[in-house]
């Protein structure tokens, strides 16, 4: 078991923000359940048993860091961006493919029929996690746009784009209201496809179209309720490699900074000059948001001490005013469930970190 005792006194009474991105590494008994049941040696009722088993074993070990913030992992969903499709019939394995620096690709369903549905809500695993949590929970969803890569390029008879893109606004309103209903914390949209989309469309059009969508979502809610939600981005992360961190941050930022959310997840860690990263964002910066800055980089196996944590805090301190200021991971460390290339350990090593260079950049700042 991961041994977080010493932490504990470091994280007391944070007051600069600090959240968990979304997934955690599955502990070795999920991952071979998993196996099993797609072969078909493990019923469903036995692996939502493990699970749950291992959900409530990533919440305990978030809460014995000290972390004022926890989710569940995402245990129980085979990818950020796929968890409402599970038992979806109408779809073919051919769909949009996502390439990684490293040359190993990601590919996404394509739909074959409407209307379109989810078929698993994410207040689902919010209830469930909030039944083993006594710190508040977040609950990461998958943003409208990156669903809208579903649809096919040829179109489908009898259920064309117009209707495909109002049925997906209605089940994203669906997801994320239900979260908010159901409890969360905050509910953050899960949105790498926007750099992507730049190396896709360097003219930023396909960019637009994913900021136009997700609005429509976000204009659905009150500004309380978007005071509860965020949008996260980052450049990718799986197999420890990345699909978009060639792309230049400053064609997403001003874009990104127009969609109707009260935070902001950014990765930050893994740039190679977050100084002008962070200029960009002080741009862009408008009253009554918060900007959550990666401070930790999952697709790096090294983790950070605590004084490196605290001196990416202090630099983007100089940018961001403390009171719009958060800390986060740079992304997910298993954003899709058969993803092992960051050990459980080395994860939670990293939000350590996190925690406890937050809460020695809050003693350097004096808040």
């Amino acid at each position: 078991m991961f041994d977080s005792d010493r932490s504990v006194s470091y994280v007391a009474g944070v007051t600069i923000p600090t959240e968990s991105i979304g997934s955690i590494p599955r502990p070795a008994k999920l991952l071979e359940a998993l196996t099993a049941h797609a072969e078909g040696g493990l019923d469903d009722a036995l692996l939502a048993e493990i699970q749950d088993e291992a959900v409530a074993e990533t919440i305990r070990t978030l809460e014995s860091l000290g972390s004022p913030v926890v989710t569940d992992g995402e245990q129980g969903k085979p990818s950020f961006a796929t968890y409402p499709l599970a038992g979806l019939a109408a779809l073919a394995p051919d769909g949009v493919v996502i390439p990684f620096a490293d040359g190993h690709q990601r590919q996404l369903p394509r739909l074959t029929a409407g209307p379109f549905r989810y078929q698993t809500h994410a207040a689902s695993f919010l209830r469930a996690a909030r039944r083993h949590a006594t710190a508040p929970v977040k609950q990461a969803v998958i943003a409208p746009s990156a669903l809208s890569l579903l649809y096919p390029a040829a179109g489908l008879d009898g259920y064309d784009r117009e209707r495909f893109l109002a049925d997906l606004v209605d089940q994203a309103e669906a997801d994320i209201r239900g979260c908010l209903d159901a409890g969360a914390h905050v509910v953050q949209l899960d949105f790498t496809e926007g750099r992507l989309s730049l190396k896709l469309d360097p003219s930023g059009g396909v960019l637009e179209q994913f900021i136009a969508l997700n609005n429509q979502v976000l204009d659905r809610f009150t500004e309380a309720d978007r005071a509860r939600i965020g949008v996260h981005t980052c450049p990718g992360g799986d197999q420890d490699s990345t699909h978009s961190l060639d792309v230049d941050y400053a064609g997403l930022l001003p874009a990104l900074f127009r969609l109707k959310a009260g935070n902001f997840y950014l990765q930050l860690a893994s740039e190679p000059d977050p100084e002008r990263v962070l200029r960009i964002v002080a741009e862009q910066l408008r009253p009554g948001i918060r900007v959550f800055v990666g401070v930790t980089d999952p697709v790096d196996p090294q983790i950070e001490s605590a004084q490196l944590v605290r001196d990416r805090v202090l630099k983007a301190a100089e940018f961001i005013p403390v009171e719009q200021l958060g800390t986060c991971d740079d992304c997910g460390f298993s954003p899709f469930a058969d993803d092992v290339s960051t050990s459980r350990e080395t994860a939670f090593g990293k939000i350590r970190a996190r925690l406890e260079g937050t809460a020695l950049a809050e003693q350097a700042l004096g808040v």
